[in-house]
């Protein structure tokens, strides 16, 4: 038989206002196989870690848990039909179980959470029982963050490159464009490949390992106002870099537009602000290129080449080639730099003088745009 601890205060007290707690300011601990079952607020002011049993969170009065330092808890269940309120984060080390009840946190402070630790999981997750906070993670490479808000479970699936260090994540029932706890994200700014960006709701995701990630949408996000069809969503992120809404890719999309899901391209987390839905705009209206003359004579017009197209596509590259074929010029991520000047090692004569006057091929690749152009370059000296 388990030896089990249920601790349930009801304290007396001549005043009606007075609150009940547990208050730990020594060594609180619960050994393997132990339970201590919490039906009253958590002030936490000592040492509530190395534990090996299971804490349960009960009963139909919102629990509150604060303090100046942070359980480190073992098992934890959560059976509560108001729900946890986290003034201070907490660790779990293994299981949560997810019955009744919310933990609930301050969406504005990012150091408040509920941390998974190593090889902490969740089990029950649902509409009814979540984390309606941050939740975060610590040496983990995969995970679904269980967040949401006070109505639904809205998960975000994290696949990484490699293990996360640290990787955080919360959901948030709002528009962009008037966030409560950010600066406005204006959805008017994006590329002229996306019809539109999402106003319903969005995920804040930080984490600095290469990843992809997978978003699922219900009848509340109104899908069917963003896109005509599923093939048209995509996944975009607010660019802290560009202060734009930038596309992070789609590698697949399924459901209808009441339930499905989409997985992003591979992207770095932390280069963003936010990640909501996307509608990707009619192969008609997707970006054309020129053909471009370029005079580097010193005047001031048409001295570089400039493709204003490629700021929408972080990721491109740009190869240039003369009328034989040969390859003259070449760069990842093209930011104006070609002055008529060939950067090759080839048989390109005269290279400190310039290419010669002539037409010039290009071939330009916006790879997260899965877009390929080519065209003329017209190089009058």
């Amino acid at each position: 038989m388990k030896n089990s601890l249920y601790i349930i205060l009801l304290i007396a007290a001549p005043f009606i206002n007075a609150q009940t707690a547990l208050f730990n300011s020594g060594n609180l601990r619960i050994h393997d196989q132990g339970q201590l079952g919490f039906h009253t607020d958590l002030i936490n002011n000592g040492s509530f870690d190395e534990n090996l049993g299971l804490a349960g969170f009960y009963g139909t009065q919102l629990i509150d848990i604060r303090g100046a330092l942070m359980p480190v808890l073992y098992d934890v269940e959560i059976a509560n039909t108001t729900g946890v309120n986290l003034s201070i984060a907490i660790s779990v080390t293994n299981n949560t179980n997810f019955i009744t009840g919310d933990f609930i946190g301050p969406k504005g402070q990012f150091d408040i959470s509920y941390n998974f630790i190593d090889d902490a999981f969740t089990v029950g997750e649902s509409d009814n029982s979540k984390i309606n906070s941050y939740a975060l993670i610590n040496n983990k490479q995969s995970f679904a963050f269980p967040v949401g808000d006070a109505v639904h479970l809205r998960p975000l699936i994290l696949n990484s490159e490699s293990v996360n260090e640290l990787a955080r994540c919360a959901y948030f029932f709002e528009d962009p464009n008037n966030p409560t706890a950010f600066p406005p994200f204006d959805t008017r700014l994006k590329p002229r490949t996306i019809e539109a960006v999402g106003t319903t709701e969005f995920w804040r995701l930080e984490g600095n390992v290469p990843s992809t990630i997978s978003l699922s949408w219900n009848p509340r996000s109104d899908m069917a106002t963003l896109v005509p069809e599923i093939e048209r969503v995509t996944i975009m992120g607010w660019s802290k870099t560009a202060n734009r809404w930038l596309p992070l890719g789609t590698s697949s999309v399924g459901g209808d537009l009441d339930n499905g899901f989409v997985n992003s391209n591979s992207f770095i987390p932390d280069e963003y602000e936010i990640i909501t839905f996307g509608n990707l705009a009619e192969p008609a209206d997707v970006l054309t290129l020129d053909n471009y003359l370029l005079t580097p004579n010193g005047d001031g017009i048409n001295d570089v080449l400039v493709i204003e197209e490629l700021e929408e596509s972080p990721n491109n590259s740009l190869r240039l080639y003369d009328r034989n074929g040969l390859l003259v010029f070449q760069m990842i991520n093209y930011r104006d730099e070609f002055r008529g000047f060939s950067n090759v090692n080839n048989l390109v004569l005269n290279r400190d003088q310039g290419l010669p006057e002539g037409i010039y091929y290009y071939l330009i690749s916006m790879d997260d745009l899965n877009l390929n152009f080519q065209g003329f370059l017209y190089l009058e000296r």
